[in-house]
């Protein structure tokens, strides 16, 4: 308090004054503190050193808050979306990037891609990943790891994806490596594998160049499991798949030239399926012995090739493979009568009797 005058931290709590008789601006959250005058003049004399002196340091305080909490409010906001900045420093946990406005962004090593390699100067895109003020300081983490990254991506490059035509059903990744991509679309005249993908892969790689060619497989969303797996397996061919879904496990049954190809280098294919689909699949090779199994084509002498058919639909394309079912899953699986069912398992059975 100076003499002769009251001064105010807060010009909030006065909001009751009339600001005109004070001559203060319309818009009063930009003044960080105001002298309201009680009975008479002021001089600067008045004030000594230490009172100047404690003035500015509170000002000065208050005005860096202000400040802190602008750019926490900010970037709070923000979280999930992408910004770009500046690399300002490069340390060997972390990078230090600066965004147009000079505010200090952190991009730990955890949430860089593995191939990123960055110098001082060079332009960083990533999304706002964590948000926190730590000390009274805020923090602001962004992450080039994180899926909702990938997410956003897509939107700037397709269309489709921004106006709501394509919905991204989720996305699973191991940064760097692989990414799988689960799309649908709400048009039936819209492919949505085909309009992520652009003409001539424009769409796609555009996107893949951003992620250091990081390797992206777009699937078709449906709601059928079994599909649903197989296209997440892809580009392993499946003869069969038995789902448990209480325990929410899948076995599936390939030729063991494809079970390489469904685990992926590193078990990275087999890996993302997984969290793709929200099944534990265990891959089994179909036949150790290949020539012990036979086409089921070659029963249409047998068996009526619309019955054939059916079991084919269900990715049993082999002898074997519809035995191994069993009778009460067929049943379940099959849209044919059980009779007809019964008649199959029985020739089956015989062309593997001794």
């Amino acid at each position: 308090e100076a003499k002769g005058y009251e001064i105010i931290d807060d010009i909030r709590k006065y909001a009751v004054l009339d600001a005109s008789d004070y001559n203060v601006p319309q818009n009063r959250e930009r003044w960080y503190c105001i002298c309201i005058r009680r009975d008479s003049q002021i001089n600067i004399e008045d004030f000594g050193r230490r009172e100047v002196l404690s003035i500015r340091q509170n000002l000065i305080s208050r005005i860096m808050d202000l400040e802190k909490n602008n750019i926490y409010m900010k970037y709070k906001d923000q979280i999930g979306e992408i910004i770009s900045g500046e690399v300002s420093q490069v340390w060997k946990k972390e990078i230090l990037i600066l965004d147009d406005e000079r505010n200090e962004l952190h991009l730990p090593k955890s949430e860089q891609i593995p191939s990123d390699f960055f110098r001082k100067g060079d332009t960083v895109r990533g999304v706002v990943a964590k948000v926190e003020m730590v000390n009274g300081n805020p923090i602001v983490t962004i992450s080039r790891t994180s899926p909702y990254f990938l997410q956003r991506l897509f939107e700037f490059e397709v269309p489709e994806i921004f106006d709501g035509l394509i919905t991204i059903k989720k996305i699973v990744r191991i940064p760097g490596e692989k990414a799988k991509v689960a799309v649908e679309s709400y048009d039936d005249r819209i492919d949505p594998v085909g309009a992520c993908v652009g003409m001539k892969g424009a769409r796609i790689h555009g996107i893949v160049s951003k992620l250091k060619n990081e390797n992206i497989d777009l699937i078709n969303f449906t709601t059928n499991p079994q599909l649903y797996i197989q296209r997440a397996l892809n580009p392993a061919k499946i003869s069969s798949i038995t789902i448990n879904e209480a325990k929410k496990k899948a076995e599936v049954f390939m030729q063991p030239d494809q079970v390489s190809l469904a685990i992926g280098k590193g078990g990275a294919n087999i890996k993302l399926a997984i969290q793709l689909t929200g099944y534990d699949i265990e891959v089994y090779r179909d036949n150790m012995e290949q020539e012990e199994d036979v086409d089921l084509e070659e029963f249409n002498d047998e068996i009526d090739e619309w019955v054939i058919k059916e079991f084919q639909k269900v990715g049993c394309d082999t002898a074997k493979s519809v035995l191994r079912l069993g009778r009460e899953e067929l049943l379940r699986r099959v849209d044919l009568e059980e009779e007809t069912i019964d008649d199959v398992l029985r020739i089956l059975k015989e062309e593997f009797e001794d």
